[in-house]
């Protein structure tokens, strides 16, 4: 236990060099730091002494380093032997979901694809009997290197003496709350953990999402329903649960470096007024901004737009005279200038008619004649499927590694059969125990190809699935179009715009964890059009 005055500049374990205090929470401070060894930013959380619960969330966060999915905050170091007790993990930058919700909620196929991946790394948690026990959507990071990430696991729980004899359900509700708030940007929860609107309710009870924003599908509002008990439903019991009924609904994929993109602002829907309401101002993005590894009670969001009636008309604006009654007295000049303005409008119809006649531009059911010098402008190359030339093993390794499993059936990604036989040796860890960067195939296509979007098969959940498009083999001199982690059925990467290459480079840069650290591919499909 610390007796230790903690400041800027202090240095644990001779390596981690405290920089900037980011909060203090219940007798702990986060802070952000330098690992002086491996020159990089880490979050380091320190106690104060009389903090009672010191050897149990190191002993939690310990128990966290063990855990391999990439899409959970990575424990480095903890300790609490010497002078000033502390847990190391990665610094993740990002925006929160709650930042991504200040102005208004996402569209529903992304909110649904977030918490896909959210439950999916929780149930990897929970495999490991670790649990979180008290999500909020601070804890839920977009990363700027385009992947989810969740923050707190473990050690959330002790730092806020949460505890709960069904730890499974516990993180249910808390998912269920989250893909709430995605879903309305309204929060069906404690209040004081979240700066979202509360959400509407009766009796303690929120309404469904579907009676709170439209757009929302029946499949995706009964799922929030079922995490909240909200209704008669059946209860889903366990976040892999949760995910399974996820992998069943429409999702989006998510882009990368770039916001998440809204549906309309949220609004809470009564009975239907008397009169048409004004509609509200088009949803703008959020302005993007970093979220450190844990939660700070002291962030402040930025402010939540107002919805309200549409902004004025300019100065400049065309202002409509209003109609006529029966007792208003009746104005020459105006009636004049309508029948000019009706007497124009019928010539320029007229030539309207007459210049789509003599330029054939509709079908003609007569069998009129038709001009035939005239051409129109060549149609938009179709999007179809092309055959790769060839398939080539691909890994970025050290020189005294070589892993030679990839090397056999890569002809089976491209045979038009989903259940390829490709997979790499099994690892330590999700990052190939540090002897590559990445594995995967690359495919030839012969020639320069105009590539629209990138089907592959896997048939493991998890890891980091990336695609690039060149005229080289080489990764740096390719243009990354995509990634996503492999869902263990079929996932397409689009190219957005389409990227023009010989080559398309399909690997793992991170492995799926469970059951081990191995990375499996099936087919390979390819679509675009020649380039």
């Amino acid at each position: 236990m610390s007796t230790s005055v903690i400041e800027p500049g202090t240095r644990l374990a001779g390596r981690y060099r405290l920089e900037e205090r980011i909060s203090d929470s219940g007798g702990s401070s986060l802070w952000k730091a330098i690992d002086e060894i491996l020159a990089r930013a880490v979050a380091v959380r320190t106690f104060a002494p009389e903090f009672p619960r010191i050897a149990e969330a190191v002993t939690s966060a310990r128990s966290a380093s063990r855990l391999t999915d990439p899409r959970l905050t990575q424990v480095f170091d903890a300790d609490d032997s010497g002078e000033s007790a502390y847990v190391v993990s990665e610094w993740v930058a990002g925006e929160t979901l709650e930042g991504m919700l200040a102005k208004a909620p996402l569209e529903p196929g992304r909110a649904a694809t977030l918490l896909y991946e959210a439950s999916e790394a929780i149930a990897a948690a929970h495999s490991a009997g670790l649990s979180h026990l008290c999500l909020t959507p601070r804890d839920l990071v977009w990363t700027t290197g385009g992947t989810v990430k969740i923050l707190g696991i473990a050690t959330d729980a002790v730092l806020g003496d949460r505890q709960s004899d069904d730890p499974a359900a516990e993180d249910v509700h808390g998912l269920g709350r989250m893909l709430y708030a995605a879903l309305t940007a309204h929060w069906p929860g404690d209040e004081d953990v979240s700066d979202l609107p509360a959400a509407p309710g009766a009796d303690g009870v929120p309404h469904a999402p579907r009676q709170v924003q439209a757009g929302i599908s029946h499949a995706v509002d009964a799922i929030v329903c079922r995490c909240l008990g909200i209704g008669p439903a059946e209860p889903i019991a366990t976040p892999a649960d949760l995910a399974k009924a996820l992998r069943g609904v429409p999702r989006t994929p998510l882009p990368l470096f770039a916001g998440l993109g809204h549906a309309a602002p949220p609004s809470p829907r009564p009975a239907p007024p008397r009169r048409p309401a004004a509609p509200p101002p088009p949803a703008t993005q959020p302005h993007r901004r970093p979220a450190h590894e844990q939660q700070a009670s002291s962030h402040v969001p930025p402010p939540r737009a107002q919805h309200g009636a549409p902004p004025p008309l300019s100065s400049t604006s065309t202002r409509t005279a209003p109609a006529h009654g029966h007792g208003a007295p009746k104005r020459p000049a105006n009636r004049a200038l309508l029948g000019v303005a009706a007497a124009a409008l019928t010539v320029i119809v007229g030539i309207g008619a007459w210049a789509l006649a003599g330029s054939g531009g509709g079908d003609d059911p007569e069998g009129g004649a038709t001009d035939k010098s005239r051409t129109s402008a060549p149609p938009e190359p179709t999007v179809v499927k092309l055959q790769a030339a060839n398939v080539i093993p691909f890994q970025d390794s050290q020189p005294n590694h070589q892993d030679t499993s990839i090397a056999k059936d890569v002809q089976s990604l491209i045979d038009g059969k989903p259940g390829g036989k490709w997979e790499t040796q099994r690892y330590s860890d999700p990052r190939f125990g540090n002897y590559s960067k990445g594995m995967g195939v690359v495919l030839d296509m012969g020639k320069p190809v105009k590539v629209a979007n990138v089907r592959i098969h896997s048939p493991v959940t998890g890891g980091v699935l990336q695609i690039r498009v060149g005229d080289s083999q080489s990764p740096g001199d390719m243009k990354r179009i995509g990634e996503q982690p492999a869902n263990g059925e079929a996932l397409t990467v689009t190219a957005s715009p389409q990227v023009t290459g010989q080559y398309v480079l399909v690997w793992f840069t991170s492995l799926p964890s469970s059951p081990v650290p191995k990375g499996r591919l099936g087919e390979i499909t390819v679509y675009g059009a020649a380039g």
